[in-house]
């Protein structure tokens, strides 16, 4: 029977190849569309899954409070002194390991002399966390000494060959040799962190590094990971309801009363490890995670996609029951029962849609290259056969197969044997009204689609080109420069013409603003503290001309006046939190900042430090004293029609005066620009995925509208004959299907407008939603629905009309 089930399945798929071909191919796209998510989805759930202690780890965070109680700040990492305290107050944790980001090294072996990217500090524990496969050395010492490092293979290769490495020595910013006792392969991509090198705790407590006491005392740098390994489904709640009690035991400051709770303005918490990479958006993180939305929106659009194909094969299976009525019929005849005709059109549905899924197998391993080059994800086909994927993967045609195919079924065995040997079978309103209730379900999913792609690429160019304050375009940062240094270089890089202006600052723009140091404001001689959270960046004279930030009021660092170093720069959101009317009456103002008190000389207009995603915050620049000077980068405004001499100046005399330290430079546009990259790639796949589902629902459309014209063609005769114009025919034989594509409009574009005013609340700066773009997206469905029907109709509407009566 099976056998029979099959033979008759090929021969009807072979019989009416037109629609055969639109349900396969149809299929077949929509198939690739979730094959391509799918890769995507199963790559962003399996982070960190390859640690077996992953289940039991945690991360301890930290956020700030204003005065009012509203966590203004909320770091991924905490001070030092946290993990071994925690570890001794709360005998469950069974270890705790602790990481700090070393940021760009310069190395030296021999005559290699190179910056590295992603170097920590990590103790003896890490090793005992994390799965990290140690190719050489003894993982159980290899961290235990101070001043040793284990790096990945690659590195080791880059700087010692075929050598082997263990043992030898290399050097760390031209200050420390560290000596190599590991090598490790690295963390697989489907990692939260990927340390390229592994640098020795110990090292920290050298008090010409950290200082062992720093290390147990300073509550105010918060940069170290700091993880906990706990018992098999521990309840982690026991642990966070004593926090606040043990903040106030430990954090105990001179001059504070005893009474005094510290737990009012700081607070621990806890994250589940396996959840920080789709969960956690935090101010500091070790890297850029992923977001639950995304997966969840994408996951929505793959079955958008393929409910569309499945629309499509339910559609023209149950427009083509007329001409396989007889056949029915007669099979009812000669004792077929309801079932066995049901199973029948079922084997014939998950036959097309296992052909379908081995074509988009094919088509996703050839599309998946194209797809990284456009979104950069690093996706790979390898991970739709771990086995419980592919079991998925080969259950999913079934599942489709069934549901696609099982109204069509059901429709078409309920048909009366005598009705249709004699001929007088019609397919009833009932049945056309679920047919376009179909059709206005492929369409919504299309025009809600083409609104969302719209406002992505609006929201993408809004903060592409969106003034930030100041001038972002020809601006150059290179690594800090000495003190001792700075100036020599300066008028050296200022003799070219093509340099216009230098600067120095502890932070540049595109980062986040993390440093607070309190403000108070002066009432009389007495200080106010100031409740509101106040952003702080150390600055020289040339930070703000050199980004050409405006002065709305007062004066700029200046070299004329020594006592600026005691004194401030404000923004205009600063100037409000601080109680001041107006800038103008701002300056001259007393006011204190961490352990400094001075005036406030000039306030600065409001710019976009940060990415649009953040408002923009109070902010308080400053410029130490020579003694104390805090800046990490130099900035270089170029003359844009000469930047390659501009270029090569910078590095000749960064050579001059940091032989021991390689040239590197970035542009800050550039900076801007990644920070979105994770909207970029959304709106890429946003546009292939839109235009996929358009044309899967045009398909359908095209083959439904072919099937419909196809029985309405001695119709369309009689019309000619009586006089009917062909842009009568086209119009009455398209108006029906359009009525279709304006209801779906109607039902779409509420839906659109919610999503998209949900996904804008992302940016504390976004574009309005415009009217005009719910209109376009009708409009455009409304073209694409009618140049697909109107082919098939421009054809009927031309034939001759003496063919389609000829029978009459």
């Amino acid at each position: 029977m099976i056998k029979n089930y099959l033979r008759s399945a090929f021969r009807n798929i072979a019989r009416h190849k037109f629609i055969s071909f639109i349900n396969i191919f149809g299929l077949t796209i929509g198939l690739t569309c979730c094959l391509l998510i799918l890769t995507y989805i199963v790559k962003e759930l399996s982070y960190d899954k390859f640690n077996h202690n992953a289940p039991n780890i945690y991360r301890v965070s930290r956020s700030f409070n204003t005065g009012d109680g509203v966590v203004n700040l909320h770091l991924g990492a905490v001070a030092p002194p946290f993990g071994p305290l925690l570890k001794n107050e709360f005998p469950d944790i069974k270890m705790v390991t602790r990481l700090f980001p070393n940021g760009d090294v310069v190395l030296r072996y021999k005559e290699k002399l190179l910056t590295e990217k992603g170097s920590y500090f990590a103790d003896e524990n890490f090793l005992k966390f994390f799965d990290l496969k140690t190719v050489a050395g003894d993982p159980k010492i290899a961290l235990s000494e101070p001043y040793t490092v284990m790096m990945t293979e690659d590195m080791a290769r880059k700087y010692f060959g075929n050598e082997d490495p263990i043992n030898k020595e290399i050097r760390l910013d031209n200050t420390a040799n560290f000596k190599v006792t590991g090598i490790f392969k690295p963390f697989p991509a489907n990692s939260q962190m990927h340390p390229q090198m592994l640098l020795s705790f110990n090292t920290l407590n050298d008090d010409k590094v950290y200082g062992r006491n720093a290390l147990q005392t300073n509550w105010g740098n918060n940069s170290f990971f700091t993880y906990l390994l706990m018992p098999d489904n521990y309840n982690m709640d026991r642990i966070v309801a004593q926090f606040p009690a043990f903040i106030d035991k430990y954090m105990r400051f001179p001059g504070q009363p005893a009474n005094f709770k510290q737990s009012k303005f700081t607070q621990l918490h806890i994250q589940k490890f396996l959840d920080i990479h789709l969960h956690s958006h935090l101010d500091d993180e070790v890297e850029q995670n992923g977001d639950i939305t995304r997966v969840y929106i994408f996951s929505a659009i793959a079955l958008f996609i393929l409910l569309i194909a499945c629309i499509n094969y339910m559609n023209l299976s149950t427009a083509r029951s007329t001409l396989r009525a007889k056949e029915i019929g007669i099979r009812k005849v000669i004792g077929a029962q309801q079932k066995e005709i049901i199973t029948q059109f079922l084997s014939e549905s998950v036959l097309v849609t296992y052909f379908s899924l081995v074509l988009a197998l094919l088509l996703t391993w050839a599309l998946l290259p194209l797809i990284n080059q456009l979104s950069d994800l690093g996706l790979s086909v390898s991970s739709l056969f771990s086995p419980l994927i592919l079991i998925a993967v080969l259950t999913l045609p079934l599942v489709i197969g069934l549901l696609s195919g099982v109204y069509p079924a059901i429709f078409m065995a309920s048909f009366k044997p005598i009705k249709v040997l004699k001929g007088i079978l019609k397919v009833g309103s009932g049945n056309l009204s679920f047919r376009q209730v179909l059709v206005v379900v492929q369409f919504s999913i299309s025009i809600i689609l083409i609104v969302a792609t719209t406002i992505v690429f609006q929201q993408l160019r809004y903060i592409q080109n969106k003034s930030l304050g100041f001038n972002k375009d020809h601006l150059v940062t290179i690594k800090g420069i000495p003190a001792n240094q700075f100036e020599a270089f300066r008028a050296d890089v200022l003799r070219n013409p093509a340099i216009k202006e230098i600067g120095r600052s502890s932070r540049i723009p595109s980062g986040r603003l993390l440093d607070d140091q309190g403000a108070s404001v002066f009432d009389g001689d007495k200080p106010l503290p100031v409740k509101a959270d106040i952003k702080c960046l150390n600055t020289d004279y040339g930070f703000i001309p050199t980004y050409g930030i405006k002065m709305v009021a007062g004066r700029n660092f200046s070299r004329d006046f020594a006592t600026d170093s005691n004194n401030f720069v404000i923004n205009e959101a600063a100037v409000q939190v601080l109680g001041w009317k107006t800038p103008e009456n701002a300056i001259g103002r007393d006011m204190g900042y961490g352990n400094t008190k001075g005036k406030v000389i000039g306030v600065v207009s409001d710019f976009h430090f940060e990415s649009l995603h953040q408002n923009i915050i109070p902010l308080l620049m400053e410029m130490p004293s020579f003694a104390n000077n805090n800046y990490g980068r130099v900035s270089v405004k170029i003359n844009g029609s000469n930047i390659n001499s501009a270029i090569a100046t910078l590095e000749q005399t960064w050579k001059k005066y940091q032989p021991e330290s390689p040239f590197e430079y970035s542009f800050l546009d550039e900076r801007f620009q990644k920070l979105y990259n994770a909207e970029q790639q959304q709106g890429n796949l946003f546009t292939i995925f839109s235009c996929l589902a358009i044309f899967i629902a045009c398909l359908g459309l095209f083959g439904l509208s072919a099937f419909t014209i196809s029985q309405r063609v001695k119709e369309i005769g009689v019309r000619k004959v009586l006089g009917a114009s062909i842009p009568q025919i086209v119009t009455e034989l398209s108006k029906d299907f359009l009525k279709l594509v304006i209801v779906a409009a109607v039902i779409a574009l509420p839906i659109a407008w919610y999503a998209m005013n949900k996904w804008l609340l992302d940016f504390a700066f976004r574009v309005s939603i415009q009217w005009w773009v719910f209109v376009m997206a009708g409009v455009i469905a409304l073209i694409i629905a009618f140049a697909t029907i109107s082919y098939q109709s421009i054809k009927a509407a031309l034939a001759n009309p003496v063919k389609s009566l000829r029978s009459e």
